[in-house]
Order: structure tokens, then C-alpha cells, then sequence
């Protein structure tokens, strides 16, 4: 398989070993890319003269880029590839009809169906055929016999519409999937200089010589090696396992990898591979992600697919053997992937925690099964009365014997039987529920985009309508991420605004500008405005666009010195992070001597200070108490008015005494002087209180998690509605927060949680562990009997954890960097609260179309199984003949589910609380209504069943013999049926007991166009129908009284809505999703090979309806959504849905990844050593793992920061999705699998 990989190229590196006039093929620089630190590093030196050499092999320039000529780029392209991972090829229509066919319930009407067809070619000789009993002989005119394949032929007919329109929506469902892959992807762009012009390309374009500008939070998108570097972390976990961040330097390991993402610090790399021969790239062919050769991929996957089998098997084997296993399923591959640890991805997502089906897939399952069974039941018993009713009467009652010549005609008696059992079973299942749900979600997500919610993992859609909670940052999302310095305190006068130039010392004038200046990331500018008029644009950090601002206020210009001093000159530098708080530049200076200035969150640079520049530009002694008082008289002042506050300060380092150690940083930040200390005002967005209020009112707490001082956050909740005047909520800083919810050991105890959270609204000074804790506490809580459904916003790379942590993840679309949001569920493209109030709006919109779609389904099965139950067991023949029943059943699932799942929004549906995950998909309405309904229906249908022909004055349609003609009697049944479904599907459009069911009707041209074409088909039916439909044309008089009929379900569901819910104790509401406590121990430990506890299984389990699995087309459905997670791995059901085509989402997100292979680390929970939190730097969850106490020594205590305040921390986030899924069988294990 290795030689897929090479296959594109060869040809091309035959024609010239340099082609294109490079000085380096593809080949050696791929080669170049597999080696890693020293190695690689020496390779580098030897053959291209270190990464200049390299720059100019490359035909680019470090300073300048690439000249961005079209003809250089595609010359690029041609000789090293594009930077695309060509996607599978999907699956053509014709494998989802033979898909769709796999469906049991069709099979088994097929096969009847065709003996059926069989039997109608044989007749019995003439004179013997009143031997063969009554129901036999009668009315067999030559015309008849003819036509008794006309059934056999319909019930085909029938299976195959089926099928073609299930194997439509599955297709046109991938489709849409496809689409918002390809969305997703074009949205992504990164950072390049051509021409010496910074700009962001989209991924695509990237090209080998392109110069890549990487800076913390960014998910590198090719191969590269480094050029300059600031502290430059890298996580590899993606690609290597190892959850240590990798320090890149030029001098020790400047090889970047694609799919990796920067932790820390900034820098520029040359990119060397691109697509599918970047490091990802090879992975991905190896898993046959990429196109060239498929029918060996397609081999390779199956044998995968058996080894992953005999590995669940024998799932608690150990590493090596995994390994060996891996090595051998990738074959020769094996030697390519060495330098990757041979990652296949296999290994490494053994341990993965399961994944929960979303909570209305697996409601909606159980559900299904439950009816399923029930349908099976009435079927296998509708069969047997029939074939006891027919013996009886034929060998009993007319006391015939059982003649060889007759026995085809018995033959297909038993298959007419076996028919209407099977018929009764497909209208008993409702295989529409599964395709009511993609629909509704496919729908609701393409609509969503509108909204500027571009949703990642369908189920996200629908958890959102039970959010109780949001937890949301401050900065961009409720603030529009806009900083301007309003206030000032500089030379010992507090400015309320920004001071005329004049009024300021020039020495302390050129240290503010110079600090401002080279401190900062050199990424962020402040552009002319796009429109005239406008604001001026601000690119990169906001904070920072901030202070470049207040530098241009000031006269002066930034650009000129950072002209003189380039990025390559600055000597050392610090970058932002959330344990430092600060960010610091050292610069050397021409006498020996250094410099270095600093910026940070005022409250924590100022105690490091220890003087103040005065009014005279003198630095004089700065000590506590004058602290304090500046911390009164200054920075709570500023705090209360919302402001964010930012202390600028600078040390010099004397040359006399020689280099300080600049590793050694507690040494390097102290002992500062404070040059000036400024008020960053980020206005409120205009329509975030009223979003809010909305949020209230729907019963959705919003909470406020943010890294600015605390009275900066009280002031700003307090202009969004989140703090009302006069409320008893509480507000507390981070630490606060930590001291309260810790035992006297530190560890984190629910029950303190607890204590705190109903009542919290803001949390201030947080850092992402904080976030992590609360939104974690939230969810796991149980002081209140609803589970809390947790939504939370985030923007930086530290907020990863709590994103994947919470139920409903979102990311800024605007501001996020590329961890968050792959770590996210959903992208806010607006960066704006008021979106997630849609969101939530989408997501009710979605339970409760369910929630109709299944009032009207389940009326219809009620009805149907009911009548051809009984109706069979008294006239033996079913009034619904297989053919109608599956046009009925073609109306019911499929059309209705499309009408009824496409109901737009309204506001309406903020005004309710959230359902809460136990909720019962069937509320006692619901159940009132479809019992109601069907009590009507049946009345109905039974008067004329037994006295239609009285009424009507017809023959009556009853005890009609084999072959017989249809009757008008039994037409006028089926058609009444009929239209009491269309009319009852305008009932259904209304679940909450409303009275005006047309409400709005007109909005959805989707529902209105599908219920008069259902009419207009019905029409033709009757009309037209004939033989293959069992129907005679009928009067106008008789359509009539059928439409009247059908009419008489809306009166009646008037009457149903008087009686109130609340006297009909005795309705049962069914539904529910499965709970924990259900599922005894022993079943949790089988189901650990499991990669999704499937509720489908366990009810089989119990029931050993083993066949049951394939009669439930819930499966094909499901795999819809599954489209993406086979399409793209051979690793089934371990990704979410989305697609794993494209380079960027393949990294299994940034899972914050602790290795597996020590599986007895032992928990924080048990052993922590460290005393207070903000020293714990890897407790980014209470249960995180600590691989060794001694790997990163606890940083010093502070409290936090903004997590926006210089966009960017890494604490050492070792955390997975769910940290390390403990041993099965423990405590922790049970509340893994929990909802």
C-alpha cells in the first residue's frame, strides 16, 4: 500500500530528479519531514545549508514569501501537489438502493410477493374445482383468473417506490452533508506572506516555498520547517500520542508537522509538504482517505475491519501485540509510518470513552423497537388466526379432503395470509421515525447556517433545545470585541480621557510607544477602514489593536519602529498565556545591556513593580501601600465603569552584570517599573440584553465566565441582564471559586460545587481549569432532578476542554482560534450571543417536529394494525389490502415525516421551560390526542366495514373469494382512511393542546404542497387504481361523504382539546431515554466492547428478537447520519459525524490526549500533591490525569486573567474528552456511561 502514496508522483520525478527548476524534489523533502529533532536538524545543515539554504532551494524568500504570480503557483502545485486530501467518493445512488433493499420487512413482501405471482399462473383443472372449498370456486370468470398476478406484481411495484424514495433522501442527505463539509473546509483560512504583503489564504492554496505565519491557537495546515520562532510550543498528540507540548527552536527541533497545533509563542515556517504527502497526508492514505488505488484500500479496510474485530475480542491485550496487529493491517505501509509511532489510529482510540447516541436517538430508538415488537406480535397473530380460520372452515366445517390438484390453491391462500401478516408488520413499524429525525435535523442545520450557527455534528442541534444553562465569555461574544483605551494613568495623573500628546514627558512618551510597539504580536495592526467613514479595521489581537490605538491617539506611528526592529531582532520573547498573564519582549541593546518590556493584567503586574515612572519622567520607589491606594484611587474606578485595565512596565538589565538566566522567569518579572496603567472599554452588543432576556424567560440560566477583574465583570453582567439590581446572585473571582469547591486536601468535591452554582452568575479572573471545573460540576450535578444541559462559548485555545466538555459546544467563528473550534459542536460565524438564542430556537423546533411527525405516525399504526387485525379475524381477509396499506404506510413515514419535520420556528417556542433530558418523547397530551384520534377513526372505519353497504346502498365487499373483484364497498374504507390521515395530518401540526391547528400553515409551503399532493394522488388511486389497487372508481356523492369524513378528524380534535389533560391521570406517557440505573452491572460490562451503548440492543437482548435488527430500517437512517464516520475511516462509529476528509478535521480534534499506555496513573482525586489550584497546571479537569507530578513543575500561584486579554494560553491541557476512562466497573466508569 505504501506504493499508493508515491503513485501520483514517480511520473513526474522520472521526467527530472529537480524538476521545475527546485533544488529539492518531493521526494527528499519528504523524506526530510519523517525525521524528527537532532536528526532532522542535521539532515537540514548537511544537504540544504539550514532552513535559509532551504528557502532558497524552495525559490522563496524568508522576508518576502513567494511572488503570488499565478504561474509560479501552479508550477508549485504540478511539481510538490496541492494541499487537498481528495475526499472519498460517495456513495452512488445505486449502492443506497441496494442498501434500502437490505431492509428485512421488504424482503420477506418480496419473496411473498413473488410466490404469489408463482401460484396465480397455476389453476386447478376446471371440473375439480369446487373439490378445493367454497372460497376457492365463485366468482372466477376467465378475466379474473387472468388478473391474479396483478397483486403479486403491485406489492412489488410498491417495494421497489420504497425503496427508490428512501435511497432519495438518504442520497440527497449526504449531499447536504457534503455541502457543509465543503463549507466547513472554505471557511478555514491561514496566515502567508507574498510579496512581502501579509494575507490569509484559504488552506487549500497553501504551496511548498509559501512562508506560513504560525501563532499560538493555530492548527498547522502543512509541513513545514521553522524559520523564526518565539517560544514556539507545539501539542504532536495528534500525530505522536505524546501529550508533553514540544518546545521548536531553530537550534534543536525545527520540524513542524501539519495536523498539530501550536499550544504557544509564534513564529514563520517555509512549507515543505502539502497534502497528501504532509505527515497527515501519509496517515490518511495509509487509511485510505485518499482516492488512488480502490480496490486495494477497499481490501485493506475489510481486513482492518476483521483485525479491529478479533482485537475487541481479545480487547484487554497489550500494547505490543497491538502494535504487531497495526503493523500488519497496514502491511507494508508499516515501514513508511515508523517515525509516526506506526499511528494508525487504532490503538489510540481503543480506550475512547462511549459515545452516547444524542438523547433523542436514543429515546426515538427505544421507542421504535418497543413498537416494533408490538407489530410483530399483532402480525404473527393476525397470521395464524387466518390460516386456523381457513383450516377449520375448509377441512372442518365443509369436511373436505386435501387433494393433490388443490394444493396450489391452498398454497396461495397461505401466501395471501402470510401477505396481510407482513403488511400489518410494515405498517406496524414506523421506520419513518429515524428519517423524520435526519430530515428535521438535515433541514434545521441548513436553515441554521442562515442564522450564522454553522453547526458541525447534527446532534448538537437537538441537545441545544434542552439547554438549561449557557456559560458564556465575555469578550466578543456579549461585547462586540472592539477595544478602544478610553482612560489613562500615566506620569501620576489619572486621564478620563486619552491625553493630548503635549501633556506627557517625552521620555516617558518614547518608552510607552516603544514598549507598545515591539510588545506586541507583530501579527496585530490596526488597517485603514474598509468603507469611508468607517472604524479603522483591527486585525489580530483586540487587546493589543487597543494599545497600537492609543499609540496612534498619541501622534505617533508603531509601524516605523517595527520596521526598525524586525520580528528576527527582538532578542527574547515571552509569549501570552494563561499562567503568565502578561506578555514580555526583551531587546538587546547596543552596549551589551537588555531591555525588556512587559504588559499584562494590571492587578498582577503591578505587584511585581517596584517603581513608578513620576510626572518628571524620573522612576521613583513604588511600594505596597502605594499599591493599594493606586488599586483604589485607579484601577477599581476604572473596573466599575466595565473597563478592562492593562499595566505597561519595563526592567533594564545592566551589562556589568553580564546575561540574566532567561529561563529562570520568576527571576526575569520582578522588579519592574510601571510606566503607565490604561482602561480598555469593549462595548456591550446593542442586542445582547434583549437576547438574554429571551434566554431568561425560555428558562435558560446565563452564566458569565470571563478572565477580566472581577468589578469589570460585575459592571458588564450587569449592562447584559445577567445581574439584575437587587438580586441575591453571587459573582467571584477564580480563586474565590477554587478555595470554595476544594476539601482541606485540594480536591474538588461535588457537593461544594454544588453549594455554589444554582446561584452564580459570574465568574471573574477564571482560568480554562475553572471553566473546565464549573462546566463539569453543572453537568454532573444532581441537587436538581433534571440533569442540567450545559451550552458553553468559547474563543481561545484554553477554553478546548470545557467546549468538548460541555454538552453543546460553540466557537467563535470570528475570534477562535482553530482549536477551539474543532473542539466545538458549534461555529458562531457572527461571533454573536444572539445566534445561540437561535440555535436554542432551532433545537425545540426539532423535538417538537418529532414530537408531531410521531402523534401522526402513531394514530396511523393504532388505526391500521387495529383494522387489519381484527378485520382479518372476522371477514378473513384483510379491508386494507397489502397494496393500499403500503401506499398508506408510503404517506405516513415518508411524505409526513418531510411535512411535518420542515415546520419553520416561531417565537412561541421560547416561552416554554426545556424539556429536560428524561422528558418522554409522548407527552399525556400527545397520548390523549393519538388515542382520541384513533378512537375516532375506528368508529368510523367499523360502521362502514360491517354497515357501508346499508349506508351506501352497494354490495357488500365482505367475504369476497380468492381473486375477486374489488368492491366499491371496500374502496369507499380505504379511501375514508385515507382522508381522515390527511386530515389528521393537519391535527398533528400541534402537540400542546392549541386550539388553531392552521395557525401559520402558510409559512410552510413544503407541508401545504405535500398534503395536496398526497389528496391529488389518492384521487388518481381511486379513480384509476383498479385491479393493482384493490379499487373501483367512485361517485362524486361517495367522495364526498369520504372527504366529510376526513373533515370530521378536525371537529373531533376540537373536542379532544376541551377535555383536559390533567383529569385522564390514567394515560401513560411513553418514551423515555434509557436511565443509568436501568441497566444492571453485569450488561454495563459486556457492553464495554461496545463502542455506543446501542438501546436498541439491550431491549433485543432481552427480548432475543434477534431477526428484529434488520425489520427495523432505523439502521439504514442512522447510518445516514453514520454516512461520514464509514465514508471516512475504516474505524466505524469512533469519530463523530463529521467528515474526516480533509486534513484539518482528520487530527481526532485537539483531543487534549493523555496516552494510554499507563493505564494505572493515578487520579488527581487521590493523590494531589500540589495545595492550591492555580498551581495545579494540569488539572484542566477534576479528574485529569497527571502523568508524573515531577513533568511540569507547578508555575506560581496567581489568580487569573482574560482569557482574551492577549488572546492566546497553553496551560498544559493533558486532558481528553473524559480523561482516562477508568477501569469498567467502577464508580467513575458507570458515570462515563451515564446520559
Amino acid at each position: 500500500m505504501a506504493k499508493n502514496s508515491y503513485s501520483g508522483v514517480k511520473n513526474s520525478m522520472a521526467a527530472s530528479n529537480h524538476g521545475g527548476g527546485f533544488g529539492c524534489s518531493l521526494l527528499e523533502l519528504r523524506s526530510l519531514m519523517e525525521l524528527r529533532g537532532a536528526e532532522g536538524l542535521n539532515k537540514l545543515q548537511e544537504t540544504y545549508g539550514g532552513a535559509q539554504g532551504l528557502c532558497s532551494r524552495l525559490r522563496t524568500s524568508p522576508v518576502e514569501g513567494l511572488s503570488g504570480q499565478p504561474a509560479d503557483i501552479s508550477k508549485r502545485i504540478e511539481e510538490f501537489g496541492q494541499n487537498l486530501i481528495p475526499p472519498k467518493k460517495p456513495k452512488t445512488f445505486l449502492q443506497l438502493v441496494w442498501e434500502a433493499l437490505q431492509d428485512v420487512t421488504l424482503i420477506i413482501l418480496e419473496v411473498a410477493a413473488i410466490v404469489s405471482l408463482g401460484l396465480s399462473f397455476y389453476q386447478p383443472p376446471e371440473a375439480e374445482e369446487e373439490y378445493c372449498g367454497k372460497a376457492a370456486g365463485g366468482g372466477h370468470d376467465e378475466g379474473e383468473a387472468e388478473a391474479g398476478w396483478i397483486e403479486g406484481a403491485a406489492i412489488l411495484l410498491s417495494v421497489v417506490c420504497v425503496v427508490v424514495v428512501t435511497a432519495f433522501n438518504d442520497w440527497s442527505k449526504e449531499k447536504q452533508f457534503r455541502g457543509l463539509q465543503s463549507r466547513i473546509e472554505q471557511e478555514q483560512r491561514f496566515t502567508v506572506v507574498r510579496g512581502g504583503q501579509v494575507i490569509q489564504i484559504p488552506v487549500a492554496d497553501i504551496v511548498v516555498g509559501d512562508i506560513a505565519q504560525v501563532k499560538y491557537g493555530d492548527l498547522l495546515p502543512a509541513d513545514g520547517v521553522l524559520i523564526q520562532g518565539n517560544d514556539l510550543k507545539i501539542d504532536e498528540s495528534s500525530l505522536t500520542g505524546e501529550s508533553d507540548h514540544v518546545k521548536k527552536t531553530l537550534d534543536k527541533d525545527p520540524m513542524l508537522l501539519s495536523g498539530t497545533h501550536v499550544m504557544e509563542g509564534s513564529g514563520k515556517m517555509v512549507v515543505t509538504a502539502v497534502g497528501v504527502n504532509s505527515q497527515t497526508g501519509i496517515i490518511f492514505t495509509l487509511l485510505g482517505g485518499g482516492d488512488d488505488d480502490d480496490d486495494d484500500e477497499e481490501k485493506e479496510e475489510k481486513k482492518k475491519k476483521e483485525e479491529k474485530k478479533k482485537e475487541k475480542k481479545n480487547k484487554k491485550q497489550d500494547g505490543s501485540v497491538e502494535n504487531r496487529k497495526k503493523a500488519k493491517a497496514q502491511d507494508g505501509a508499516a515501514v513508511e509510518m515508523q517515525p509516526l509511532n506506526s499511528e494508525g489510529g487504532d490503538g489510540e482510540k481503543k480506550k475512547l470513552p462511549k459515545k452516547e447516541k444524542s438523547v433523542l436517538q436514543g429515546k426515538l430508538t427505544k421507542l421504535a423497537v418497543q413498537i416494533g415488537k408490538a407489530g410483530l406480535v399483532m402480525s404473527a397473530i393476525t397470521v395464524i388466526i387466518l390460516v386456523v380460520l381457513f383450516v377449520v372452515d375448509t377441512f372442518w366445517i365443509q369436511n373436505l379432503p386435501w387433494l393433490k390438484d388443490c394444493t396450489p390453491v391452498y398454497i396461495q391462500f397461505f401466501v395471501k395470509f402470510f401477505i396481510i401478516g407482513v403488511t400489518v408488520l410494515v405498517v406496524a413499524v414506523p421506520e419513518g421515525l429515524p428519517l423524520a429525525v435526519t430530515i428535521s435535523l438535515a433541514y434545521s442545520v441548513k436553515k441554521m447556517m442562515k442564522d450564522n450557527n454553522l453547526v458541525r455534528h447534527l446532534d448538537a442541534c437537538e441537545t441545544m433545545g434542552n439547554a438549561t444553562a449557557i456559560c458564556s465569555d465575555k469578550t466578543g461574544t456579549l461585547t462586540m470585541n472592539r477595544m478602544t483605551v478610553v482612560q489613562a494613568y500615566l506620569a501620576e495623573k489619572h486621564y478620563r480621557r486619552v491625553p493630548e500628546p503635549e501633556l506627557i514627558p517625552g521620555t516617558i512618551m518614547d518608552l510607552l510607544i516603544l514598549g507598545i510597539s515591539v510588545n506586541s504580536a507583530y501579527t496585530t495592526k490596526i488597517m485603514a477602514p474598509e468603507k469611508e467613514g468607517g472604524l479603522p479595521r483591527q486585525v489580530g489581537n483586540k487587546t493589543e489593536c487597543a494599545l497600537l490605538g492609543f499609540a496612534l491617539d498619541l501622534k505617533r506611528d508603531y509601524q516605523a519602529i517595527r520596521n526598525d526592529i524586525p520580528e528576527e531582532k527582538l532578542y527574547k520573547v515571552y509569549t501570552f498565556n494563561s499562567v503568565r498573564k502578561s506578555m514580555s519582549t526583551v531587546l538587546k541593546n547596543a552596549d551589551g545591556s537588555y531591555r525588556m518590556f512587559s504588559k499584562g493584567a494590571s492587578e498582577i503586574l503591578l505587584k511585581k513593580c517596584c517603581k513608578i515612572l513620576t510626572a518628571n519622567g524620573e522612576p521613583k520607589l513604588f511600594r505596597p501601600r502605594d499599591r493599594d491606594d493606586m488599586v483604589k484611587k485607579v484601577i477599581e474606578p476604572m473596573a466599575s465603569e466595565g473597563l478592562r485595565t492593562i499595566c505597561l512596565a519595563y526592567r533594564d538589565f545592566p551589562a556589568s552584570e553580564g546575561e540574566p538566566d532567561w529561563d529562570n522567569e520568576t527571576g526575569i518579572l520582578t522588579a519592574l517599573t510601571c510606566v503607565c496603567v490604561v482602561g480598555i472599554e469593549d462595548p456591550v452588543r446593542p442586542e445582547v440584553p434583549d437576547a438574554i432576556r429571551k434566554c431568561q424567560r425560555a428558562g435558560i440560566t446565563v452564566r458569565m465566565v470571563t478572565g477580566d477583574n472581577i468589578n469589570t465583570a460585575r459592571a458588564i453582567a450587569t449592562k447584559c441582564g445577567i445581574l439584575q439590581p437587587g438580586d441575591d446572585f453571587l459573582c467571584m473571582e477564580g480563586k474565590e471559586f477554587n478555595r470554595r469547591i476544594r476539601n482541606e486536601k485540594g480536591e474538588i468535591e461535588q457537593e461544594r460545587i454544588d453549594k455554589i452554582w444554582p446561584k452564580l452568575r459570574v465568574l471573574a479572573r477564571s482560568s480554562p481549569t475553572d471553566k473546565h471545573t464549573l462546566v463539569k460540576g453543572i453537568i454532573d450535578s444532581t441537587v436538581i432532578e433534571q440533569r442540567q444541559v450545559v451550552a458553553v462559548t468559547g474563543d481561545g485555545t484554553n477554553d478546548g476542554p470545557a467546549l468538548k466538555k460541555a454538552d453543546v459546544g460553540f466557537a467563535m467563528g470570528i475570534a477562535g482560534t482553530d482549536v477551539a473550534k474543532e473542539a466545538s459542536d458549534i461555529i458562531l460565524t457572527d461571533d454573536n450571543f444572539s445566534s445561540i438564542v437561535k440555535a436554542v430556537m432551532w433545537g425545540r423546533n426539532v423535538y417538537d417536529s418529532i414530537s408531531k411527525f410521531l402523534q401522526f405516525q402513531l394514530t396511523v399504526n393504532v388505526v391500521a394494525v387495529i383494522v387489519a387485525f381484527t378485520g382479518a379475524c372476522i371477514t378473513q381477509d384483510s379491508p386494507l389490502k397489502a397494496v393500499q396499506m403500503l401506499w398508506v404506510n408510503l404517506i405516513m413515514d415518508t411524505f409526513a415525516s418531510l411535512a411535518l419535520a420542515t415546520e419553520p420556528p416561531t417565537e412561541s417556542l421560547l416561552l416554554r421551560k426545556p424539556y429536560g433530558r428524561n422528558k418522554p418523547l409522548i407527552s399525556r397530551t400527545m397520548m390523549k390526542n393519538i388515542l382520541g384520534h384513533a378512537v375516532y377513526q375506528l368508529t368510523i372505519i367499523f360502521t362502514l366495514l360491517f354497515a357501508g353497504e346499508l349506508i351506501f346502498d352497494i354490495d357488500s365487499g365482505r367475504n369476497a373469494p380468492l381473486h375477486a373483484p374489488p368492491s366499491e364497498h371496500y374502496t369507499i374504507v380505504f379511501n375514508t382512511f385515507v382522508m381522515m390521515q390527511l386530515f389528521n395530518e393537519i391535527n398533528a401540526r400541534k402537540i400542546h393542546g392549541e386550539r388553531n391547528v392552521f395557525d401559520g400553515i402558510f409559512n410552510n409551503a413544503i407541508f401545504c404542497t405535500i398534503v395536496f399532493g398526497t389528496f391529488v394522488i389518492q384521487i388518481v388511486i381511486v379513480q384509476f387504481g383498479g385491479k393493482p389497487f384493490s379499487c373501483v372508481g367512485l361517485t362524486i356523492d361517495q367522495w364526498l361523504w369520504c372527504v366529510f369524513l376526513g373533515m370530521g378528524c378536525l371537529l373531533w380534535g376540537q373536542v379532544i382539546s376541551t377535555i383536559p389533560t390533567s383529569r385522564l391521570k390514567f394515560l401513560k406517557t411513553a418514551g423515555h431515554g434509557t436511565q443509568k440505573e436501568e441497566i444492571p452491572d453485569e450488561e454495563l460490562e459486556d457492553m464495554d466492547d461496545l463502542d455506543e451503548i446501542d438501546h436498541a440492543e439491550r431491549e433485543l437482548r432481552r427480548g432475543q428478537i434477534l431477526w428484529f435488527r434488520g425489520l427495523n430500517r432505523i439502521q439504514t437512517q442512522i447510518r445516514v447520519v453514520n454516512a461520514f464516520r464509514d465514508t471516512m475511516s475504516p474505524y466505524e462509529g469512533l469519530e463523530k459525524p463529521e467528515s474526516r476528509s480533509s486534513i484539518h478535521n482528520f487530527m481526532t480534534h485537539p483531543e487534549f490526549r493523555i496516552e494510554d499506555s499507563e493505564p494505572h496513573i493515578p487520579l488527581i482525586d487521590d493523590t494531589d500533591a500540589e495545595d492550591d489550584a492555580p498551581t495545579k497546571r494540569n488539572s484542566s479537569s477534576p479528574r485529569v490525569a497527571t502523568p508524573t507530578p515531577e513533568a511540569t513543575p507547578p508555575p506560581p500561584p496567581s489568580p487569573n486573567q482574560n482569557n482574551n486579554a492577549v488572546d492566546s494560553t497553553g496551560v498544559h491541557l493533558f486532558l481528553e474528552s473524559s480523561a482516562l476512562a477508568p477501569p469498567p466497573g467502577s464508580p467513575l466508569h458507570s458515570l462515563e456511561t451515564s446520559l
